[in-house]
């Protein structure tokens, strides 16, 4: 055993989760089995955000710092046997980011403290992680309110010779959630061939971008639930909801290197057709008493010169007298209209009916879901102190799960997120799986230029 039998940190009240612009504070604990000389003993508080192109590399290829602050907490001279306590506190700026780690980055804040000796003695440092939540209120965003919709028409062909189309319709009930809430998925699909779609399916999806010389994408399906396949000639209504994780939220204010995206993708196994739905994920739930109110347009008012009112005419007169004017030509009658020039005037063309739409809207009884599931990865985030605010959920938060049959799909990931039930940090490393890049592209949302009829 050498001189130095320990030598620890410890934050007050054992607080692990701060917030930007609070103090953070501590103590600093020297067990000494001998006398040590030391020129000082130094604590720094930090917090830099570092990205790679690699996976899983701490060889940062950018760097991004918040704060570096250092104390010193005793001067030189000698440290006796036994136990030595040394106070210190930190203010943290009100700018800093939320903590984040994820496989190409990661958002660090520590607490360092060094003992410096004397010429050819050995130094002593340790180190303790501390983490940081910035609340994103999802009330503060700009066009949160209201379903996210979107809409694609997509022409495939089949058996060399045959042609089909699939219009695919889906929206989400809102834009904006949190942890623990559920996100219901709504859509239409109306198969205008003769062939038997695969299976529709909905997916969370997260995607991180790291802002490296050329940007890196690490796109994950965080939870995915999956219907049954629509028959030719049918339109169906399909109707599924999704629990969200604890997640890291959207937006990383403050950080320039990493941005977080969230949407869900409802897609067709067979023909291959996708849309996207995107949707923001934060700390603090929509609340309908902060929605703005639609503006009231102001009644239609008349120009009383325009409309020849005479309201003001007599004390106009009063002021300024008008030279007398001529009488005026009678004005020429106009020709009599002929009866048919009414019906003259072109109208709008027909709606166009697709051919094989026949068949009708079906329950959703008609529409059997051959695999439900609700897989969870939480391989796409690593640190979200913290998200779970049952305060702040909306009703639907307490609904109750899908129905069906759950799974759990793991690729593994460093995540210390604390879940709904279990709000303690956890700390345990799992394996990580490198992403498939084949699937990386963001898909692309079409325009909703489209037309259908329901028969």
């Amino acid at each position: 055993m050498g001189k130095l039998e320990a030598l620890d940190i410890e934050f007050s009240d054992n607080k692990v989760v701060y917030t930007p612009g609070e103090s953070i504070s501590g103590t600093v604990t020297v067990k000494l089995n001998q006398p040590i000389q030391c020129k000082a003993i130094k604590v720094n508080c930090n917090g830099f955000c570092g990205i790679t192109s690699k996976l899983n590399d701490t060889a940062w290829t950018s760097e991004e710092q918040y704060f570096n602050s250092t104390i010193c907490v005793a001067d030189k001279g000698t440290l006796k046997q036994g136990e030595h306590p040394f106070p210190f506190k930190f203010l943290i700026p009100a700018t800093a980011p939320t903590s984040f780690e994820g496989s190409y980055g990661k958002i660090i804040y520590r607490v360092r403290t060094f003992i410096d000796t004397p010429r050819f003695a050995k130094d002593y440092s340790t180190e303790k992680p501390f983490y940081l939540l910035r609340l994103l209120n999802l009330n503060e965003l700009p066009d949160i309110w209201g379903p996210s919709t979107s809409a694609v028409t997509q022409q495939f062909t089949y058996m060399l010779m045959k042609t089909g189309t699939i219009v695919l319709k889906a929206q989400t009930d809102m834009k904006g959630y949190t942890p623990g809430q559920i996100i219901k998925v709504s859509a239409n699909i109306h198969n205008q061939s003769t062939k038997t779609t695969g299976h529709i399916a909905a997916s969370l999806m997260q995607r991180v971008t790291y802002e490296t010389k050329k940007p890196t994408h690490d796109l994950k399906s965080m939870v995915e639930v999956e219907g049954g396949a629509i028959k030719g000639g049918r339109e169906l209504e399909w109707k599924e909801q999704i629990i969200i994780p604890p997640l890291p939220q959207s937006s990383l204010a403050g950080c320039e290197l990493i941005k977080i995206e969230y949407y869900v993708k409802v897609s067709l196994k067979s023909p291959d057709v996708t849309l996207t739905l995107p949707i923001h994920i934060g700390n603090v739930s929509l609340d309908k008493k902060f929605r703005p109110s639609k503006k009231e347009t102001p009644p239609f008012k008349k120009d009383p010169v325009a409309s020849g009112s005479t309201t003001d005419a007599p004390e106009s007169s009063s002021r300024l007298t008008a030279p007398p004017q001529p009488a005026p030509k009678p004005a020429p009658r106009p020709a009599p209209r002929s009866r048919m020039s009414s019906h003259s005037s072109p109208s709008a063309p027909p709606v166009e009916c697709h051919s094989g739409a026949e068949g009708g809207n079906l329950l959703n009884d008609d529409f059997p879901n051959k695999r439900q599931s609700q897989a969870v990865s939480p391989n796409a985030f690593s640190y979200a102190p913290g998200l779970f605010f049952p305060q702040n959920q909306l009703p639907n938060a307490s609904m109750p799960a899908p129905s069906g049959p759950s799974s759990r799909r793991s690729t593994g990931a460093t995540a210390p997120y604390p879940s709904a039930i279990d709000a303690r940090p956890i700390a345990a490393p799992l394996n990580i799986l490198p992403p498939d890049y084949d699937t990386s592209a963001y898909p692309q949302e079409a325009p909703p230029s489209y037309e259908s009829c329901n028969t």
